[in-house]
């Protein structure tokens, strides 16, 4: 028996998912032979820490083993936070993106600017200009596409003042290793992406 669809899978963790305080975000599985990866992708207003991520990995998979849906299908469970370059959908993602750089498209321009604070159905985004950094007010209906970008460096101090601070729990943007693609293994042998991501195999 083949691992489930995500669709289906998506069904049996969204429940204890929400339950414990975070969303999940996407569901995706891969496949190489016989074996199968589920990778769950899960966040919420303080982030994803390391260890909340090995928590829901066990919790997550005592609910995979309580149903037949997965067979004697050996699989590899992650659970691992949206990270860089995931796109801005739903409101949530704009309020925990917030102080972070994003290019947004709009019907007749893109805007590279630092995502500030969420109001009604309305962002408001800080972008350069020769006399400093301004804000900007856009409508969450005019965006087209939004999608946070990676930063080597940190923020000028003034962009997150006028975009409110980085939301309690997040992340700073400069502050994690974004760019070299070369994570470290923890001591107990867990794979970490820097987006807090932990792997149970089955």
């Amino acid at each position: 028996m083949p691992v489930p669809p995500p669709e289906r899978i998506a069904e049996l963790v969204s429940g204890p998912i929400e339950r414990e305080g975070y969303d999940l975000e996407d569901v995706v599985v891969t496949s190489a032979g016989k074996h199968s990866t589920v990778r769950l992708f899960v966040d919420s207003d303080t982030g994803l820490s390391l260890d909340e991520a090995a928590r829901l990995s066990t919790l997550l998979s005592e609910v995979f083993d309580s149903v037949a849906d997965f067979g004697e299908s050996p699989y590899v469970l992650e659970v691992t936070s949206p990270g860089i370059g995931r796109p801005l959908t739903l409101e949530r993602h704009w309020r925990r993106s917030q102080a972070r750089k994003a290019r947004i498209e709009l019907d007749d321009e893109t805007i590279v600017g630092r995502i500030g604070e969420l109001v009604g159905d309305e962002v408001r985004i800080v972008v350069p200009g020769r006399d400093g950094p301004s804000v900007r007010v856009l409508p969450l209906a005019d965006v087209r596409r939004a999608v946070v970008e990676v930063e080597f460096k940190a923020p000028n101090p003034r962009e997150l003042e006028l975009a409110g601070g980085v939301p309690d729990g997040r992340v700073r943007a400069g502050e994690i290793a974004e760019s070299d693609g070369e994570d470290p293994d923890d001591e107990n042998g867990t794979d970490y992406n820097g987006t807090d991501e932990v792997k149970v195999d089955k």
